[in-house]
């Protein structure tokens, strides 16, 4: 559990993004204010293929400089920390035909749960249950976008010092929930991501079961400040808040097909 500031542990999310960003990416280019993490591996992954400002930059540049930058790939998008530079991008973006979603930043504030009970998985045992959660969430996406979407995790390895696939499986061995779990023991910083429950396994427990380990495992590595991320207007954040999460920042994304 963290006992740090909220401002503290914003600064410390932040510089996790930050990090985690530039080091997945296969390539980065630089400007005043942020980069663009770029892998033509996935280029129809918008993950692995947007611009991030992490810093002061010229709001009216943005649009322009977004579409240099991306001017590869058949989407843009925009991923901003910072409220105030969020704010500050908003109208030319929104001018250059962007729509906004803002994903919340929550830090763990709860208990750490003795036991977990989900198990280490490699990308193989996740790749059947990924490709049907996500044609679940895309159904119109054609197979070289879910084949993208699967494979990109992948990718993932490279972000943290210590990245883990966890997995709660029913009694028959089948996946039935997963999460990804990045550690930065260096800085006590962790992250959650993707939690996803199968379709066939829905309200049964299981994605506790894998919340509740990887909690136990950051706890473990000594990191203090455990976050995730979580739509702010979907209904995952306030089962989020009710296991101890309390947002403690956003992210600003803009983008556009």
């Amino acid at each position: 559990m963290s006992t740090a500031p909220a401002s503290t542990e914003l600064r410390r999310v932040h510089a996790f993004v930050s990090a985690f960003t530039r080091r997945q990416a296969a390539r980065t280019v630089d400007f005043p204010g942020g980069f663009a993490a770029l892998d033509d591996a996935y280029a129809l992954s918008r993950g692995d293929n947007h611009v991030l400002v992490d810093g002061p930059t010229d709001p009216d540049a943005l649009p322009a400089r977004t579409e240099e930058l991306l001017a590869h790939l058949p989407h843009r998008a925009v991923y901003v920390l910072d409220e105030a530079t969020a704010a500050a991008c908003a109208e030319p973006l929104t001018r250059a035909g962007y729509d906004c979603a803002k994903v919340l930043l929550m830090c763990h504030r709860g208990p750490v749960p003795e036991l977990g009970g989900a198990r280490e998985v490699d990308l193989p045992a996740l790749r059947g249950p990924l490709a049907e959660s996500w044609r679940r969430f895309l159904p119109e996406a054609d197979d070289d976008v879910i084949r993208a979407l699967v494979e990109r995790r992948a990718a993932r390895r490279r972000g943290a010092a210590d990245v883990r696939f966890l997995a709660s499986h029913d009694e028959w061995g089948e996946v039935a929930a997963w999460a990804d779990l990045y550690l930065d023991p260096a800085s006590g910083t962790a992250q959650i991501e993707d939690l996803v429950t199968a379709a066939s396994h829905l309200r049964q427990g299981h994605a506790g079961v894998v919340l509740d380990t990887a909690l136990r495992r950051a706890a473990d590595a000594g990191c203090t400040t455990v976050f995730l991320s979580a739509l702010a207007d979907d209904w995952p954040r306030h089962w989020y808040e009710r296991r101890g999460f309390v947002p403690v920042g956003a992210v600003h994304c803009f983008e556009r097909a």
